[in-house]
């Protein structure tokens, strides 16, 4: 929808161009794409300036709306230029009335991506590693939104990492999301599960959504008419009692082998 909105606004500049300005076809092909191009640039920035309020250096006390905005719109954008189509299976599983802890299999950069563009009711953030968090743009914004970093090399670190994560989910501000692979993997075989991924779900006291994607480790620019096709899988929402009378290591060897079964099935 976007996409169109921005030909439309450029269409609409490139005939008032040609209506005061006498013009060949080819200098009004350009003035189309540069206007489309700035339209685009204008977006991103718009929400970039709203983002410079946020104070990288501590924790938020509440969610920035125009960060959280930004990553709806942009990441929209951005799914909506990838051609992704993504189908959403057994949504209905979902805690409609409390924040949770959503783990999955990684495959791809897209991946939270797709997650936060048609799980956005949800309200779900990611722990994601420190170097997504440094980048100028999306770093600040994703702050803003309720990322946060973690570095798995630095125990300590990790562990504050954890803490802020159950934090945010118990005090309301967002559901968390992470990958307990710890990195994106795109071999037939799971990486083993890291175990203190669980901790924030334990720690926050709330449910527990496994979950499965298939097809964004395959995405290609081309298949603008046909699609990229990715599915996501809710496959199971282990309440927050469960979750507190399991230890870390049983946690993630059940998930991990019930993310396996799903992707043998094909999902």
């Amino acid at each position: 929808m976007l996409i169109l909105i921005f030909a439309i606004l450029a269409a609409i500049a490139t005939v008032l161009y040609g209506f005061f300005v006498s013009a060949v076809v080819w200098q009004l092909i350009l003035v189309f794409l540069g206007s489309y191009i700035a339209i685009n640039a204008l977006f991103v920035l718009f929400f970039y300036l709203g983002s410079l309020s946020v104070d990288r250096s501590k924790p938020m006390e509440k969610q920035s709306k125009i960060c959280r905005a930004a990553c709806y719109n942009i990441i929209g954008l951005a799914c909506e230029y990838c051609s992704i189509r993504t189908t959403i299976i057994d949504e209905d599983k979902l805690p409609k009335d409390e924040n949770f802890l959503l783990i999955s299999n990684h495959r791809s950069a897209f991946d939270p991506l797709v997650i936060m563009d048609k799980l956005r009711k949800y309200n779900i953030s990611f722990v994601s590693k420190p170097s997504n968090m440094e980048m100028p743009v999306a770093g600040r914004i994703a702050h803003g939104a309720g990322f946060l970093p973690i570095d798995r090399e630095n125990n300590r670190n990790a562990l504050k990492t954890i803490i802020q994560a159950a934090d945010y989910i118990k005090r309301g501000v967002c559901s968390m999301a992470i990958y307990p692979e710890g990195t994106r993997n795109r071999g037939e075989e799971l990486l083993d599960f890291h175990a203190g991924s669980f901790k924030i779900a334990q720690k926050a006291d709330c449910p527990l959504v496994i979950s499965c994607i298939t097809g964004t480790e395959d995405l290609k620019f081309w298949r603008i008419f046909s699609g990229n096709k990715v599915k996501v899988k809710i496959l199971e929402v282990i309440p927050a009692e469960k979750v507190k009378a399991m230890n870390t290591g049983d946690l993630a060897e059940y998930s991990r082998n019930l993310i396996t079964e799903s992707l043998r099935k094909g999902i």
